[in-house]
């Protein structure tokens, strides 16, 4: 569990710049981290979870759906900010092994938005929120050593 810790909270590496250091003084307690982590991400799984109902609230469900949607997905991106700290998720965020995944999920995000508020398609809208699940999905799995190419060979066997 200490290695986990670490991991997460960037002290794993052995580097002591003089902002590593200011970023471990103002830092917060690990059970700090995780209970912002938790609300953080139940506050996302809420929003989400809203924004599906109000998907079929007259006139401005749509607006409402996009909202509410996209915003419990940056939530829930948000969320790890608490565990590995801002600095770091950012850098992980666009390592190149994620690049591609980033800019998808991103792109996701604005395309849902677009959708709904600009272009007032509600099946656009739709289409982008599955993508945009699909995109998170696969950005989170880049996370996870080995699981982006297990779920390639998954895919591969099952449509072979």
């Amino acid at each position: 569990m200490d290695k986990l810790k670490k991991v997460l909270s960037g002290q794993d590496t052995e580097d002591r710049s003089g902002l590593s250091e200011v970023v471990e003084a103002s830092s917060l307690s690990w059970g700090t981290r995780i209970k912002g982590f938790i609300a953080c991400f139940a506050i996302g799984i809420l929003c989400s979870l809203l924004g599906t109902l109000l998907l079929w609230v007259p006139r401005k469900g749509l607006h409402l759906f996009a909202v509410f949607y996209t915003f419990g997905n940056i939530a829930s991106i948000g969320s790890t900010i608490f565990l590995m700290g801002p600095v770091k998720q950012l850098k992980r965020m666009f390592e190149p092994t994620r690049l591609i995944a980033t800019i998808m999920v991103l792109l996701c995000f604005a395309l849902t938005l677009c959708s709904a508020f600009w272009w007032h398609n509600k099946g656009l809208a739709l289409i982008f929120c599955i993508l945009q699940s699909l995109a998170l999905t696969w950005y989170s799995l880049s996370f996870i050593p080995f699981a982006r190419d297990a779920v390639k060979k998954c895919f591969a066997v099952c449509l072979a």
